[in-house]
């Protein structure tokens, strides 16, 4: 019997490396599966809200014309709505290549008996690197005194004692998170000889080589640099304002390529302005795309990218293999890795193979 499987890809995880990814999983006779390619338009256009879901790209129309039939969807931004729901009767698993599930809705993929899978991790290790970069460039002031030289002018100025920056060797860093990019995070921080700190209630007390774990106004005390690698919720939003940037010691530094909703951006700005933080560094945002009246844009020692850590090649291609290894274990009857409704699957026996 064939299963058909609906490879919604966009141009970074491409359709076509979904496929590849399902026809490399899959040790079967080919003909088990029949898999249709859609193309969505993220991110040459920017994601959104597609009914009741986020950060998704494509329409629903879209979605429910090509999953006519298909018993799985492997996706990153595809929206699984109620509609879609709804309107999909055959559907049966649906696996987003990402670190969350925000384009599906989980209450109601439940409800129609649809499994909803993740990949997280997929992009911890380009995350992790891009936030060393952003460290390193605003510490040192890279990208500013760049764009300096090519306006013709030579910054000997700041070899000043006031005007430099810090080396990360001997310096403490905090890290507020220490899940898959967190522990990345300070694996590299620790090669350059930093001190690292994290504060993480979730954190195990016997998590093997895990760094000193603290209260969140020690962290904010001891570090010259904080880094924010925690998950948005309603229980953090906000965690770092005015007073918490003000208990960090005068001349400090805030990286953020987490999520913009963990940060006050206007008391980041008030503290730069003051000479109170030497630098800050983002690569996430509270509006993306960051308007063009912010602040951010004109606070000297700000260095900024668009929501680019976790672009890399191989995060492409990591969110199409967990995809296509959640696809098989599913079609296998095997018990899914990352599933984040698994009272879909309870009680149901393996197919032996057989789609």
């Amino acid at each position: 019997m064939t299963v058909t499987i609906l490879a919604a890809g966009d141009h970074f995880v491409r359709a076509s490396l979904l496929a590849d990814a399902l026809g490399a999983e899959h040790r079967g006779p080919r003909g088990e599966l029949e898999i249709r390619e859609l193309h969505l338009p993220w991110p040459v256009e920017p994601f959104g809200d597609v009914g009741e879901v986020h950060e998704a790209s494509g329409t629903e129309e879209q979605l429910i014309e090509a999953l006519r039939g298909a018993r799985i969807c492997v996706t990153q931004m595809a929206p699984l709505t109620r509609r879609v729901l709804q309107a999909c009767p055959d559907l049966g698993l649906f696996a987003v290549g990402r670190g969350g599930p925000v384009n599906a809705n989980l209450e109601a993929a439940t409800e129609h008996g649809v499994a909803v899978t993740f990949a997280p991790g997929r992009n911890a290790t380009a995350t992790a690197e891009h936030t060393v970069a952003m460290l390193l460039a605003a510490v040192r002031r890279i990208p500013h005194t760049h764009h300096e030289l090519v306006r013709g002018i030579w910054r000997g100025d700041y070899y000043q004692y006031d005007e430099v920056g810090l080396e990360l060797a001997g310096t403490t860093v905090g890290l507020v998170g220490y899940g898959a990019i967190g522990h990345r995070v300070a694996r590299i921080l620790r090669g350059f000889g930093a001190h690292v700190l994290v504060h993480d209630p979730y954190l195990r007390p016997d998590t093997d080589d895990a760094p000193e774990n603290v209260s969140l106004d020690e962290l904010l005390a001891r570090s010259r640099v904080l880094s924010l690698h925690a998950r948005l919720t309603a229980e953090n939003r906000g965690m770092i304002g005015a007073e918490q940037i003000a208990a960090m010691p005068t001349g400090s530094v805030i990286v953020n390529c987490a999520r913009g909703g963990l940060l006050d951006y206007e008391a980041v700005c008030d503290a730069l302005d003051r000479g109170h933080l030497f630098a800050a560094a983002f690569d996430v945002f509270p509006e993306e795309p960051v308007p063009a009246g912010s602040r951010l844009l004109h606070t000297p020692g700000v260095v900024m990218t668009p929501h680019l850590a976790g672009a890399s090649k191989q995060t492409a291609h990591q969110a199409a293999r967990i995809c296509a290894a959640e696809t098989l274990r599913y079609l296998r009857g095997e018990p899914l890795a990352h599933c984040a409704n698994p009272e879909v699957l309870a009680g149901r026996t393996g197919t032996g193979g057989t789609p």
